[in-house]
Protein backbone atom coordinates (compact mmCIF):
# COMPACT_ATOMS: atom_id res chain seq x y z
CA UNK A 1 0.00 0.00 0.00
CA UNK A 2 2.92 2.56 0.81
CA UNK A 3 4.26 1.94 -2.76
CA UNK A 4 1.02 3.16 -4.33
CA UNK A 5 0.47 5.97 -2.01
CA UNK A 6 3.10 8.22 -3.34
CA UNK A 7 2.49 7.83 -7.04
CA UNK A 8 -1.33 8.98 -5.41
CA UNK A 9 0.59 12.05 -3.77
CA UNK A 10 2.45 12.97 -6.82
CA UNK A 11 -0.57 13.45 -8.96
CA UNK A 12 -2.63 15.12 -6.21
CA UNK A 13 0.29 17.50 -6.40
CA UNK A 14 -0.01 17.89 -10.41
CA UNK A 15 -3.60 17.99 -10.34
CA UNK A 16 -2.87 21.27 -7.52
CA UNK A 17 -0.34 22.93 -9.85
CA UNK A 18 -2.40 22.45 -13.00
CA UNK A 19 -5.37 24.39 -11.30
CA UNK A 20 -3.42 27.18 -9.60
CA UNK A 21 -1.83 27.75 -13.43
CA UNK A 22 -4.45 27.73 -14.83
CA UNK A 23 -6.69 29.60 -12.15
CA UNK A 24 -3.64 32.18 -12.41
CA UNK A 25 -3.33 32.10 -16.20
CA UNK A 26 -6.89 33.14 -16.09
CA UNK A 27 -6.75 35.84 -13.24
CA UNK A 28 -4.19 37.02 -15.83
CA UNK A 29 -7.01 37.08 -19.14
CA UNK A 30 -9.51 39.27 -17.12
CA UNK A 31 -6.79 41.70 -15.81
CA UNK A 32 -5.26 42.51 -19.36
CA UNK A 33 -9.07 42.42 -20.84
CA UNK A 34 -10.69 45.68 -21.58
CA UNK A 35 -12.93 46.91 -18.91
CA UNK A 36 -15.46 48.65 -21.10
CA UNK A 37 -17.32 47.99 -24.31
CA UNK A 38 -15.98 48.67 -27.90
CA UNK A 39 -16.20 51.76 -29.59
CA UNK A 40 -17.05 51.55 -33.38
CA UNK A 41 -15.13 53.53 -35.96
CA UNK A 42 -16.66 54.61 -39.58
CA UNK A 43 -15.29 56.72 -41.78
CA UNK A 44 -17.37 58.71 -43.97
CA UNK A 45 -15.63 60.39 -46.92
CA UNK A 46 -17.11 62.43 -50.00
CA UNK A 47 -20.25 61.97 -51.45
CA UNK A 48 -23.52 61.08 -49.80
CA UNK A 49 -24.89 58.17 -51.48
CA UNK A 50 -26.32 55.23 -51.31
CA UNK A 51 -23.20 53.25 -50.83
CA UNK A 52 -22.29 55.36 -47.99
CA UNK A 53 -25.52 54.86 -46.26
CA UNK A 54 -25.35 51.15 -46.66
CA UNK A 55 -22.29 51.07 -44.81
CA UNK A 56 -23.38 53.16 -42.30
CA UNK A 57 -26.52 51.02 -41.78
CA UNK A 58 -24.19 48.32 -41.52
CA UNK A 59 -21.73 49.46 -39.32
CA UNK A 60 -24.71 50.36 -36.99
CA UNK A 61 -25.84 46.91 -37.42
CA UNK A 62 -22.65 45.54 -36.15
CA UNK A 63 -22.15 47.72 -33.38
CA UNK A 64 -25.25 46.38 -31.93
CA UNK A 65 -24.59 42.78 -32.22
CA UNK A 66 -20.95 43.41 -30.31
CA UNK A 67 -23.11 45.67 -27.67
CA UNK A 68 -21.02 48.33 -28.61
CA UNK A 69 -21.39 51.46 -26.14
CA UNK A 70 -20.35 54.29 -28.73
CA UNK A 71 -20.47 53.92 -32.74
CA UNK A 72 -18.30 57.38 -34.11
CA UNK A 73 -18.65 58.28 -37.61
CA UNK A 74 -15.92 60.78 -39.17
CA UNK A 75 -17.16 62.55 -41.28
CA UNK A 76 -15.74 65.04 -44.66
CA UNK A 77 -18.80 65.55 -46.97
CA UNK A 78 -19.76 68.28 -49.19
CA UNK A 79 -22.69 67.15 -49.48
CA UNK A 80 -25.28 63.85 -51.10
CA UNK A 81 -28.33 62.67 -52.54
CA UNK A 82 -31.51 63.06 -50.02
CA UNK A 83 -32.18 59.64 -49.93
CA UNK A 84 -29.21 58.31 -48.78
CA UNK A 85 -28.90 61.36 -46.13
CA UNK A 86 -32.48 60.52 -44.98
CA UNK A 87 -31.87 56.78 -44.79
CA UNK A 88 -28.30 57.70 -41.89
CA UNK A 89 -30.52 59.95 -40.25
CA UNK A 90 -33.27 57.91 -39.85
CA UNK A 91 -30.98 55.15 -38.91
CA UNK A 92 -28.98 57.74 -36.24
CA UNK A 93 -32.02 59.25 -34.97
CA UNK A 94 -33.82 55.19 -34.02
CA UNK A 95 -30.67 53.71 -32.85
CA UNK A 96 -30.53 51.99 -29.34
CA UNK A 97 -26.41 53.08 -28.93
CA UNK A 98 -25.10 56.03 -29.08
CA UNK A 99 -23.84 57.70 -32.01
CA UNK A 100 -21.08 60.50 -32.27
CA UNK A 101 -20.27 62.45 -35.40
CA UNK A 102 -16.72 63.98 -35.56
CA UNK A 103 -15.98 66.34 -38.28
CA UNK A 104 -11.90 66.16 -39.33
CA UNK A 105 -9.51 66.19 -39.94
CA UNK A 106 -8.40 69.75 -40.30
CA UNK A 107 -9.97 71.32 -43.29
CA UNK A 108 -12.89 68.72 -43.52
CA UNK A 109 -16.64 69.95 -43.84
CA UNK A 110 -19.69 69.24 -43.01
CA UNK A 111 -21.69 70.65 -45.76
CA UNK A 112 -25.48 70.07 -47.37
CA UNK A 113 -26.24 66.71 -46.85
CA UNK A 114 -23.25 66.49 -43.70
CA UNK A 115 -25.58 69.17 -41.56
CA UNK A 116 -28.46 67.00 -41.93
CA UNK A 117 -26.12 63.62 -40.26
CA UNK A 118 -24.37 66.08 -38.10
CA UNK A 119 -26.74 67.39 -36.07
CA UNK A 120 -28.97 64.45 -35.96
CA UNK A 121 -26.45 62.70 -33.87
CA UNK A 122 -26.48 62.14 -29.90
CA UNK A 123 -22.81 64.17 -29.86
CA UNK A 124 -21.95 66.30 -32.54
CA UNK A 125 -18.43 66.84 -32.67
CA UNK A 126 -15.71 69.04 -34.96
CA UNK A 127 -11.70 69.37 -34.82
CA UNK A 128 -10.40 72.71 -35.46
CA UNK A 129 -10.36 74.10 -38.80
CA UNK A 130 -13.80 72.42 -39.82
CA UNK A 131 -16.90 74.29 -41.26
CA UNK A 132 -20.09 73.31 -40.88
CA UNK A 133 -23.48 74.75 -43.33
CA UNK A 134 -24.45 75.70 -46.50
CA UNK A 135 -27.57 73.74 -47.48
CA UNK A 136 -29.67 76.01 -49.91
CA UNK A 137 -31.21 74.90 -52.94
CA UNK A 138 -29.59 75.54 -56.48
CA UNK A 139 -31.41 76.93 -58.83
CA UNK A 140 -29.79 77.99 -62.53
CA UNK A 141 -30.74 80.76 -64.09
CA UNK A 142 -34.74 82.64 -64.11
CA UNK A 143 -37.43 80.10 -64.82
CA UNK A 144 -40.21 81.53 -64.29
CA UNK A 145 -42.58 81.40 -61.64
CA UNK A 146 -42.98 77.00 -61.54
CA UNK A 147 -39.49 76.76 -61.10
CA UNK A 148 -39.33 79.61 -57.56
CA UNK A 149 -42.70 77.52 -56.74
CA UNK A 150 -40.19 74.34 -56.72
CA UNK A 151 -37.40 75.91 -55.18
CA UNK A 152 -39.66 77.45 -52.07
CA UNK A 153 -41.49 73.66 -51.62
CA UNK A 154 -37.67 72.32 -51.55
CA UNK A 155 -36.18 74.95 -48.72
CA UNK A 156 -39.55 74.83 -46.92
CA UNK A 157 -38.97 70.98 -46.88
CA UNK A 158 -35.56 71.17 -45.91
CA UNK A 159 -36.40 73.68 -43.41
CA UNK A 160 -39.02 71.71 -41.44
CA UNK A 161 -36.61 68.53 -41.87
CA UNK A 162 -33.49 70.09 -40.04
CA UNK A 163 -35.27 72.06 -37.30
CA UNK A 164 -36.93 68.54 -36.30
CA UNK A 165 -33.47 66.92 -36.16
CA UNK A 166 -32.30 70.00 -34.18
CA UNK A 167 -34.90 70.39 -31.83
CA UNK A 168 -35.17 66.08 -31.28
CA UNK A 169 -30.95 66.89 -30.37
CA UNK A 170 -31.46 70.25 -28.33
CA UNK A 171 -29.73 72.23 -30.82
CA UNK A 172 -30.03 76.07 -32.61
CA UNK A 173 -33.20 75.70 -34.16
CA UNK A 174 -33.20 79.17 -35.49
CA UNK A 175 -29.29 78.57 -37.29
CA UNK A 176 -31.13 75.03 -38.91
CA UNK A 177 -33.33 77.27 -40.48
CA UNK A 178 -30.68 80.35 -41.30
CA UNK A 179 -28.41 76.84 -42.83
CA UNK A 180 -30.66 76.48 -45.75
CA UNK A 181 -32.34 79.44 -46.69
CA UNK A 182 -29.44 81.47 -46.31
CA UNK A 183 -26.55 78.75 -47.03
CA UNK A 184 -24.98 79.89 -43.47
CA UNK A 185 -22.04 78.34 -43.05
CA UNK A 186 -20.17 78.36 -39.27
CA UNK A 187 -16.53 77.58 -38.07
CA UNK A 188 -15.58 75.04 -35.89
CA UNK A 189 -15.40 77.45 -33.01
CA UNK A 190 -18.88 79.28 -33.91
CA UNK A 191 -20.94 76.20 -34.38
CA UNK A 192 -19.66 75.41 -30.62
CA UNK A 193 -20.50 78.87 -29.66
CA UNK A 194 -24.00 78.91 -31.23
CA UNK A 195 -25.30 75.28 -29.98
CA UNK A 196 -24.84 73.26 -33.06
CA UNK A 197 -22.11 71.49 -31.75
CA UNK A 198 -21.32 69.57 -28.59
CA UNK A 199 -17.22 69.80 -28.62
CA UNK A 200 -14.11 70.50 -30.47
CA UNK A 201 -11.84 67.90 -30.40
CA UNK A 202 -8.18 68.17 -31.36
CA UNK A 203 -8.43 64.23 -32.61
CA UNK A 204 -9.81 61.35 -32.14
CA UNK A 205 -8.01 60.20 -29.00
CA UNK A 206 -9.10 64.04 -27.72
CA UNK A 207 -12.54 63.22 -28.50
CA UNK A 208 -12.74 60.01 -26.65
CA UNK A 209 -11.51 62.00 -23.53
CA UNK A 210 -14.01 64.17 -23.66
CA UNK A 211 -16.44 62.25 -23.78
CA UNK A 212 -15.50 59.76 -20.87
CA UNK A 213 -17.82 59.65 -18.30
CA UNK A 214 -20.39 61.96 -20.07
CA UNK A 215 -24.22 60.88 -20.36
CA UNK A 216 -26.17 60.16 -23.11
CA UNK A 217 -29.61 59.76 -23.85
CA UNK A 218 -30.78 57.12 -26.67
CA UNK A 219 -34.08 55.33 -27.07
CA UNK A 220 -32.89 52.53 -25.03
CA UNK A 221 -32.02 54.99 -21.89
CA UNK A 222 -29.84 57.05 -20.27
CA UNK A 223 -26.10 55.67 -20.26
CA UNK A 224 -23.22 56.91 -19.11
CA UNK A 225 -19.79 56.36 -21.45
CA UNK A 226 -16.89 54.78 -19.62
CA UNK A 227 -14.06 55.27 -22.61
CA UNK A 228 -10.81 54.99 -20.66
CA UNK A 229 -9.99 51.28 -21.24
CA UNK A 230 -12.55 51.13 -24.20
CA UNK A 231 -11.09 48.92 -27.21
CA UNK A 232 -11.44 50.62 -30.72
CA UNK A 233 -12.53 48.68 -33.74
CA UNK A 234 -12.65 50.81 -37.37
CA UNK A 235 -14.66 49.34 -39.55
CA UNK A 236 -13.55 50.60 -43.25
CA UNK A 237 -15.55 50.25 -46.41
CA UNK A 238 -14.89 46.62 -48.10
CA UNK A 239 -12.86 47.27 -51.12
CA UNK A 240 -16.21 46.59 -53.46
CA UNK A 241 -17.70 49.64 -51.27
CA UNK A 242 -14.91 51.76 -52.03
CA UNK A 243 -14.74 50.96 -56.20
CA UNK A 244 -18.51 51.53 -55.97
CA UNK A 245 -18.51 54.91 -53.38
CA UNK A 246 -15.44 55.44 -56.08
CA UNK A 247 -17.60 56.00 -59.09
CA UNK A 248 -20.16 58.08 -57.88
CA UNK A 249 -17.55 61.15 -58.98
CA UNK A 250 -19.42 63.16 -62.19
CA UNK A 251 -15.75 63.16 -63.58
CA UNK A 252 -15.20 59.49 -62.99
CA UNK A 253 -18.88 58.57 -64.56
CA UNK A 254 -18.39 61.06 -67.79
CA UNK A 255 -14.88 59.80 -68.24
CA UNK A 256 -16.84 56.18 -68.44
CA UNK A 257 -19.65 57.22 -70.20
CA UNK A 258 -17.12 58.81 -73.02
CA UNK A 259 -14.80 55.83 -73.32
CA UNK A 260 -17.38 53.27 -73.40
CA UNK A 261 -19.17 55.15 -76.04
CA UNK A 262 -16.17 55.23 -77.58
CA UNK A 263 -14.96 51.18 -77.22
CA UNK A 264 -18.69 50.06 -78.83
CA UNK A 265 -18.32 52.56 -81.77
CA UNK A 266 -14.64 50.93 -82.12
CA UNK A 267 -15.58 47.32 -82.03
CA UNK A 268 -18.63 47.92 -84.32
CA UNK A 269 -16.28 48.83 -87.08
CA UNK A 270 -13.72 46.47 -86.43
CA UNK A 271 -16.20 43.17 -85.77
CA UNK A 272 -14.35 40.34 -84.25
CA UNK A 273 -12.20 42.08 -82.22
CA UNK A 274 -13.64 41.37 -79.12
CA UNK A 275 -11.52 43.48 -76.50
CA UNK A 276 -13.40 46.83 -77.74
CA UNK A 277 -16.66 45.55 -77.24
CA UNK A 278 -16.50 43.79 -73.64
CA UNK A 279 -14.80 47.27 -72.39
CA UNK A 280 -17.13 49.46 -73.64
CA UNK A 281 -20.01 47.19 -72.01
CA UNK A 282 -18.31 47.47 -68.81
CA UNK A 283 -17.47 50.60 -68.70
CA UNK A 284 -20.86 51.89 -69.98
CA UNK A 285 -22.68 49.47 -67.08
CA UNK A 286 -20.43 50.91 -64.45
CA UNK A 287 -21.50 54.56 -65.92
CA UNK A 288 -24.61 53.67 -65.93
CA UNK A 289 -24.50 52.75 -62.49
CA UNK A 290 -22.73 55.70 -61.23
CA UNK A 291 -25.40 58.21 -63.32
CA UNK A 292 -28.45 56.64 -61.44
CA UNK A 293 -26.95 57.90 -58.38
CA UNK A 294 -26.11 61.09 -59.52
CA UNK A 295 -27.97 64.06 -60.71
CA UNK A 296 -28.21 63.65 -64.37
CA UNK A 297 -29.68 66.32 -67.20
CA UNK A 298 -30.96 63.72 -69.35
CA UNK A 299 -30.81 66.61 -72.20
CA UNK A 300 -27.11 66.97 -71.48
CA UNK A 301 -27.02 63.21 -72.31
CA UNK A 302 -29.51 63.45 -75.34
CA UNK A 303 -26.92 66.16 -76.73
CA UNK A 304 -23.76 63.56 -76.25
CA UNK A 305 -25.47 61.22 -77.88
CA UNK A 306 -26.47 63.19 -81.01
CA UNK A 307 -22.76 64.16 -80.87
CA UNK A 308 -22.24 60.53 -81.13
CA UNK A 309 -24.41 60.27 -83.93
CA UNK A 310 -23.45 62.97 -85.86
CA UNK A 311 -19.80 61.53 -85.57
CA UNK A 312 -20.69 58.09 -87.14
CA UNK A 313 -22.98 60.17 -89.78
CA UNK A 314 -19.73 62.53 -91.11
CA UNK A 315 -18.17 59.33 -92.01
CA UNK A 316 -20.11 58.46 -94.54
CA UNK A 317 -20.26 62.08 -95.86
CA UNK A 318 -17.62 64.55 -96.84
CA UNK A 319 -16.09 67.18 -94.92
CA UNK A 320 -16.31 68.32 -91.71
CA UNK A 321 -19.27 70.05 -91.38
CA UNK A 322 -21.32 67.35 -89.07
CA UNK A 323 -17.90 66.48 -86.56
CA UNK A 324 -18.04 70.48 -86.36
CA UNK A 325 -21.50 70.33 -85.05
CA UNK A 326 -20.82 67.23 -83.41
CA UNK A 327 -18.30 68.35 -81.43
CA UNK A 328 -20.25 71.51 -80.44
CA UNK A 329 -22.93 69.10 -78.99
CA UNK A 330 -20.64 66.86 -77.08
CA UNK A 331 -19.18 69.96 -75.45
CA UNK A 332 -22.88 71.54 -74.32
CA UNK A 333 -23.54 68.30 -73.81
CA UNK A 334 -20.88 67.96 -70.98
CA UNK A 335 -21.38 71.00 -69.83
CA UNK A 336 -25.25 70.32 -68.84
CA UNK A 337 -24.77 66.91 -67.73
CA UNK A 338 -25.11 67.07 -64.11
CA UNK A 339 -26.32 70.85 -64.25
CA UNK A 340 -30.16 70.53 -63.94
CA UNK A 341 -32.49 73.44 -64.96
CA UNK A 342 -34.45 72.82 -61.47
CA UNK A 343 -33.62 73.24 -58.49
CA UNK A 344 -31.71 70.84 -56.87
CA UNK A 345 -31.64 69.17 -53.43
CA UNK A 346 -30.69 71.31 -50.50
CA UNK A 347 -28.47 68.33 -49.62
CA UNK A 348 -26.70 68.07 -52.70
CA UNK A 349 -23.99 70.63 -54.03
CA UNK A 350 -23.29 71.59 -57.61
CA UNK A 351 -22.17 68.71 -59.81
CA UNK A 352 -19.99 69.48 -62.72
CA UNK A 353 -18.05 67.94 -64.99
CA UNK A 354 -13.73 69.52 -64.47
CA UNK A 355 -13.38 71.34 -67.64
CA UNK A 356 -9.72 70.11 -68.28
CA UNK A 357 -11.44 67.10 -68.30
CA UNK A 358 -13.76 68.35 -70.73
CA UNK A 359 -11.53 69.75 -73.09
CA UNK A 360 -9.46 66.57 -72.96
CA UNK A 361 -12.32 64.22 -73.58
CA UNK A 362 -13.77 66.15 -76.56
CA UNK A 363 -10.17 66.15 -78.34
CA UNK A 364 -9.49 62.52 -77.78
CA UNK A 365 -13.29 62.13 -79.17
CA UNK A 366 -12.78 64.23 -82.52
CA UNK A 367 -9.13 62.80 -82.95
CA UNK A 368 -10.73 59.35 -82.77
CA UNK A 369 -13.12 59.71 -85.35
CA UNK A 370 -10.92 61.91 -87.47
CA UNK A 371 -8.44 59.52 -87.66
CA UNK A 372 -9.00 56.15 -86.19
CA UNK A 373 -12.62 55.33 -87.66
CA UNK A 374 -11.84 56.67 -91.17
CA UNK A 375 -8.94 54.32 -90.98
CA UNK A 376 -11.36 51.49 -90.18
CA UNK A 377 -13.65 52.40 -92.71
CA UNK A 378 -11.09 52.59 -95.56
CA UNK A 379 -9.49 49.66 -94.86
CA UNK A 380 -12.57 47.90 -94.90
CA UNK A 381 -12.98 49.23 -98.43
CA UNK A 382 -10.00 47.67 -99.59
CA UNK A 383 -10.12 44.44 -101.31
CA UNK A 384 -8.78 41.91 -99.40
CA UNK A 385 -5.95 40.06 -101.16
CA UNK A 386 -4.97 37.16 -98.78
CA UNK A 387 -8.89 35.45 -99.30
CA UNK A 388 -9.54 32.15 -101.62
CA UNK A 389 -11.73 34.63 -102.95
CA UNK A 390 -9.40 37.65 -103.64
CA UNK A 391 -7.36 34.81 -105.55
CA UNK A 392 -9.87 34.16 -108.35
CA UNK A 393 -8.00 35.42 -111.66
CA UNK A 394 -5.04 34.84 -110.36
CA UNK A 395 -1.76 32.60 -112.29
CA UNK A 396 0.44 30.22 -110.51
CA UNK A 397 2.34 26.97 -111.05
CA UNK A 398 1.52 22.77 -110.73
CA UNK A 399 4.41 21.89 -108.26
CA UNK A 400 2.79 18.64 -109.03
CA UNK A 401 0.50 16.94 -111.68
CA UNK A 402 -2.86 17.49 -111.12
CA UNK A 403 -4.87 14.41 -111.61
CA UNK A 404 -7.31 15.76 -110.94
CA UNK A 405 -5.75 16.94 -107.14
CA UNK A 406 -2.00 18.08 -106.54
CA UNK A 407 -0.43 21.05 -105.16
CA UNK A 408 0.22 24.73 -107.09
CA UNK A 409 1.73 27.75 -105.77
CA UNK A 410 -0.03 30.77 -106.19
CA UNK A 411 0.83 34.53 -105.40
CA UNK A 412 3.93 32.72 -103.45
CA UNK A 413 1.47 30.75 -101.26
CA UNK A 414 1.52 27.14 -102.09
CA UNK A 415 -2.40 25.53 -101.85
CA UNK A 416 -4.16 22.08 -102.61
CA UNK A 417 -5.43 22.25 -105.85
CA UNK A 418 -8.35 20.32 -107.74
CA UNK A 419 -7.70 21.11 -111.95
CA UNK A 420 -11.04 20.50 -114.62
CA UNK A 421 -8.19 19.15 -116.45
CA UNK A 422 -5.20 16.92 -116.68
CA UNK A 423 -2.25 19.32 -115.30
CA UNK A 424 1.28 18.38 -115.44
CA UNK A 425 4.14 19.60 -113.07
CA UNK A 426 5.35 23.13 -114.20
CA UNK A 427 2.44 23.98 -116.10
CA UNK A 428 0.99 27.27 -115.87
CA UNK A 429 -2.35 27.49 -114.10
CA UNK A 430 -5.47 29.69 -113.25
CA UNK A 431 -7.41 29.97 -110.09
CA UNK A 432 -11.53 30.26 -111.43
CA UNK A 433 -12.95 28.92 -108.40
CA UNK A 434 -12.38 28.02 -104.46
CA UNK A 435 -14.42 24.84 -102.40
CA UNK A 436 -13.81 25.28 -98.95
CA UNK A 437 -9.80 24.72 -98.39
CA UNK A 438 -9.17 23.84 -102.02
CA UNK A 439 -8.82 25.88 -105.22
CA UNK A 440 -10.59 25.17 -108.61
CA UNK A 441 -8.09 25.32 -111.37
CA UNK A 442 -7.15 24.57 -115.23
CA UNK A 443 -4.28 24.78 -117.89
CA UNK A 444 -3.48 28.50 -118.07
CA UNK A 445 -3.53 29.26 -122.31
Amino acid sequence: MRLLEKPTRWAAAVVVLLLALLLGMTGLALAQQPSGQAVVILEVRGVIDPVVAQYVKQGLETANHIDAQLLIICLDTPGGLDTAMREIVQAILNSEIPIAVFVEPSGARAASAGVFITMAADVAAMAPGTNIGAAHPLALGDQGEIIATLEDKLTNDAVAYLQAIAQQRGRNVAWAEEAVRQSASLTAQQALERQVVDIIANDLADLLTQLDGRKVTTRSGERMLELTAAPLETHPMTWLEVIAHGLVDPNIAYILLSLGTIALIAEFYNPGAVLPGVTGAICLILAFIALGNLPVNWGGMALIGLAFFLFILDLKVTGFALSVAGAISFVLGSLFLFSPFTPTSPTMSRLSVSPWLLVLMTFLLVGFFSFAVTAGLRAQRQKVLMSRRGLIGATGVALSDLAPQGVVQVQSETWTAVATESVKAGETVEVVDSDGLYLQVHRSN
